[in-house]
């Protein structure tokens, strides 16, 4: 094949491409074009659309779609595969039914909306729950669900509504939990300040790659929004709205662990004191080149399990020990 025959195949190509990308940008009221040259958004059927055309994309235009599934994942899915185990589970409802705030941290593709998902099936009924997210993502199965979501900049870059704003307005909603998908920014700080004002059982994801840099970025995320505080009253802030942090992970086979679950106790001196209360230890790889390793409680005994017992989840006085292993 002559240059020239390539050059006019990619070409076509290209302009098969761009055809495509505009028909599913048009259909949701979105323009893509040199000026504005990248969208992400929310398609009809909830998936998500990511496009990125040239001159941001070097090599010619490049669209992603993320699909869910019609059918939320559940606790049972989770134990299927592994993530989890059935004590990590019992824990992790009755943190829920205890109301406390939990943070949901890990990197792109975890599955940290699929375990926000699971947790949020073990709320009451009766709650009042406002979800807010970027991009409409979580399934929530209750009566009285408020689902918010972001609205970016129109063609002449106004009318954008982010989550700040969207999170200081859910405060008038008189929400019992508020359930942020995933602060990235500023709205950290009001996110914190709502779980330390009667919103107990709030819970929202962030992106790190440990319990103690889930902290560090909320920290950052908090001097994003130019707040005149001193580094110690945000830790502090930190320490007394968030309970539990979660973290998962997503290993080069594939699986998916929940690796930590992590109480945070309070400050120490300068420092947000954290304390694991199971931990997912990696062991090495198979032959087939699956992920080994085992899910252990550390022994310590959370501070919060009077919380639980008064919300009626009693636990047994072996529950914690960690002679308890299971090999997964």
């Amino acid at each position: 094949m002559s240059s020239a025959q390539g050059s006019w195949k990619n070409r076509v190509s290209y302009l098969r491409m761009m055809r495509i990308i505009e028909r599913i940008v048009s259909a949701i009221g979105r323009r893509i074009d040199e000026s504005s040259p990248m969208v992400d958004a929310r398609l009809a059927d909830g998936s998500r659309v990511n496009v990125v055309i040239p001159p941001l994309a070097v090599d010619g235009p490049h669209l992603s779609i993320r699909r869910f599934g019609k059918i939320p994942v559940s606790e049972q899915d989770l134990l299927a595969t592994q993530t989890l185990t059935q004590p990590m589970l019992e824990l992790l409802r009755g943190a829920v039914k205890a109301r406390l705030n939990i943070v949901v941290s890990g990197g792109t593709g975890a599955g940290k909306t699929t375990l926000l998902n699971v947790l949020s099936g073990y709320i009451s009924e009766k709650e009042r729950i406002v979800t807010i997210e970027d991009s409409a993502e979580l399934q929530l199965r209750q009566r009285h669900v408020v689902r918010l979501e972001c609205r970016p900049a129109n063609a002449d870059g106004k009318g954008a509504v982010m989550q700040r704003q969207l999170l200081i307005n859910s405060l008038r909603m008189r929400p019992n939990r508020i359930i942020v998908g995933e602060v990235r920014s500023d709205e950290a700080l009001d996110m914190l300040q709502a779980m330390n004002t009667g919103h107990d059982g709030s819970m929202t994801t962030v992106h790190a790659n440990s319990p103690r840099d889930a902290i560090a970025r909320m920290e950052t995320m908090v001097l994003m929004g130019n707040v005149n505080l001193p580094e110690r009253a945000i830790r502090r802030q930190i320490a007394s709205a968030v309970t539990l942090v979660l973290q998962v992970a997503r290993f080069n086979d594939g699986s998916r662990r929940l690796t930590h679950i992590t109480e945070i106790t309070g400050m120490e001196g300068e420092v947000v004191s954290m304390q694991d209360i199971f931990l997912f230890e990696k062991q090495g790889i198979s032959a087939e080149g699956r992920v080994l390793g085992t899910f252990t409680a550390t022994g310590i005994r959370p501070r919060f399990e009077e919380k639980m017992r008064a919300a009626g989840m009693a636990l047994s006085a072996t529950f914690f020990e960690p002679a308890g292993k299971s090999r997964r």
